[in-house]
């Protein structure tokens, strides 16, 4: 390791010189209470920046290990450090000079979530600290401006990490907050299954965003009060007792009218599978961790998926067994949605009727009528809603604003009135008696089939050149080939899609290999990860600084629509 002196030195040398003379730089330096890793160097000052991180000792840092003692506790406290650095480097990127990209300095901007991020890594056991980020180096043209960089690495980037990346240097209650609200929804999250529940949320929390675009609550808005029938009480390890509305395992109904808050109820359960930050409205809104929005998703691909549990005797023969298509309908796209979400050992189901095919969800009396059971290859989703969850334990949250017929099979009807929920089940399976349901033969019951064996095209499996590129939260692009995660609704960070595209790319040489299932692959592909973080999928010479940790459920939602992988 050289000192902060040979970097200065380095600098001073090269100043003036063609940009590539900035690679002299690469390498590690001690600054006293930190090192500075130069990991990449940009080749040119209109290319992406230079990959940089700065590495503290835990006894240096400082922070009492009851912070990062426990997982949840780990990754709430590297969350606020990585917010705290980012908010420290807005103050100074850019005010070093130059063309291009000069000056710039960033890292990962986190939302309203908390995920485990490659930014800010804490280790569980000593508690050393790595920060990633980027730096745009100086030039003048393409040139060297190394008295630019000087300033960025002697002034600018120790104030940063002086004040944010030491305890001595925060609030320690605020730091403390930070990992006891962690510690808290984690305990929240570990109730649900001791408590029958399949969600819960706090009286008090702040369910409406500021705007469609925006994580952020809504100011003024209407606060969520549980209705007495619903309302449970949990005692948290710090906060102590919180009551609220807990969602009972089994057939959930949210009903009303339009603008009155069902989607945004359905919305925040969709995004209680990650904790929240302080502030955020959220906190206290938790979803059992592996609950899925099932929706319809016209011309995705599928592969290999046995949907006949939903979809049989189709008229050309095809089979339902093995499904296949490069261009599924809306009904056979949920239906595939479905049973790949069970593949993923998902048990909560999350569907909204605005965007499912309505003739995936019901048939009313009228079209049963009119054209015969017999004649008809879908059997509705309303026709399995109750076998799903006596069978295999799958609950359902349903928004619905114009059928009426869920609610024959619901155990439990919400209705939202201006935000405000109200328990109507009683009322609601009283007036449900006044129509009843055509009288029909139950639909023969069938267990889907996961047995798909997964292998990689040969020419990806032999080429370690792979390009790959995430296209914000719409897609992912290895070789050209688009993987459209658009409307897996529950992918909230950019990052994540990064991270699934190095998993991709990992699996593709290292796990994919035609005689493992895809449950089998995932499994394996989960393990390593549990055990060696993201660096595992990272085969490079450097951890890159801009991953975040998808769920299961995403990496099999994201392998599902990989056309190029054959199964």
């Amino acid at each position: 390791m050289q000192s902060q002196t040979d970097l200065r030195t380095i600098l001073q040398r090269i100043d003036h010189k063609s940009y590539p003379a900035y690679k002299d730089t690469r390498g590690s330096y001690d600054f006293r209470s930190y090192v500075l890793s130069i990991d990449h160097v940009q080749g040119d000052p209109f290319a992406a920046p230079s990959k940089v991180s700065v590495h503290i000792k835990g006894r240096t840092a400082g922070f009492p290990a009851e912070l990062y003692n426990m997982d949840c506790r780990r990754v709430a406290l590297q969350d606020y450090l990585l917010r705290r650095f980012w908010q420290e480097l807005e103050k100074v990127s850019f005010k070093a000079k130059g063309s291009g990209k000069s000056g710039l300095l960033s890292v990962s901007r986190c939302g309203q979530e908390v995920l485990e991020r490659t930014a800010c890594q804490m280790d569980a056991e000593t508690g050393d600290l790595a920060l990633r980020f980027e730096v745009g180096f100086p030039a003048n043209g393409r040139t060297v401006n190394a008295r630019e960089l000087e300033k960025i690495f002697f002034e600018f980037l120790p104030q940063c990490v002086s004040r944010s990346l030491f305890y001595k240097a925060l609030d320690a209650d605020a730091v403390k907050n930070a990992a006891d609200l962690a510690e808290d929804q984690q305990f929240i999250r570990s109730q649900l299954k001791e408590k029958g529940l399949a969600a819960f949320v706090a009286n008090g929390s702040v369910l409406p965003r500021e705007s469609g675009v925006s994580g952020r609550p809504m100011k003024d808005a209407v606060k969520f009060v549980s209705p007495s029938s619903l309302e449970v009480e949990l005692v948290l390890p710090h906060r102590g007792p919180v009551r609220g509305m807990g969602i009972r395992k089994g057939i959930t109904l949210i009903v009303g009218g339009g603008y009155h808050g069902k989607s945004t109820l359905l919305k925040a359960l969709e995004l209680g599978v990650y904790s929240h930050i302080a502030g955020d409205g959220r906190e206290y809104v938790v979803t059992d961790d592996t609950a899925m929005k099932i929706r319809a998703e016209d011309g995705r691909s599928i592969k290999k998926v046995d949907i006949s549990m939903f979809i049989s005797n189709l008229p050309n023969g095809k089979d339902t067994k093995g499904f296949g298509t490069e261009d599924a309908s809306g009904s056979t796209s949920q239906a595939a949605n479905v049973v790949e979400a069970m593949e993923a050992g998902t048990k909560v189901f999350l569907i909204d009727e605005d965007t499912s095919a309505t003739n995936f969800m019901i048939r009313d009396e009228l079209m049963q009528r009119v054209v015969n059971r017999d004649d008809e290859p879908i059997t509705p989703f309303i026709d399995r809603i109750t076998e799903l969850y006596a069978e295999y334990g799958i609950s359902t949250i349903l928004v619905a604003g114009s059928s009426g017929s869920y609610f024959h099979k619901a155990d439990c009807i919400i209705q939202m009135n201006q935000y405000k929920p109200v328990e109507i089940t009683a009322f609601a399976k009283e007036e449900a008696e006044r129509f009843p349901m055509p009288e029909a033969q139950p639909p023969k019951q069938t267990k889907p089939q996961f047995a798909r064996c997964v292998r990689a095209e040969r020419a990806f499996r032999e080429d370690a050149r792979m390009k790959m590129k995430t296209m914000g939260r719409d897609g992912i692009s290895i070789n050209r080939e688009t993987i459209d995660v658009r409307y897996v609704e529950q992918l909230v960070d950019t990052e994540q899609l990064t991270a699934l595209g190095y998993m991709l790319k990992y699996a593709e040489c290292h796990v994919f290999d035609g005689k493992r299932t895809l449950v089998q692959a995932v499994d394996i592909l989960e393990k390593r990860l549990s055990e060696k973080g993201l660096a595992e999928v990272c085969e490079g010479s450097y951890l890159p600084s801009g991953l975040a940790m998808p769920r299961r459920q995403e990496i099999f939602a994201c392998i599902n629509r990989y056309r190029k992988l054959l199964v």
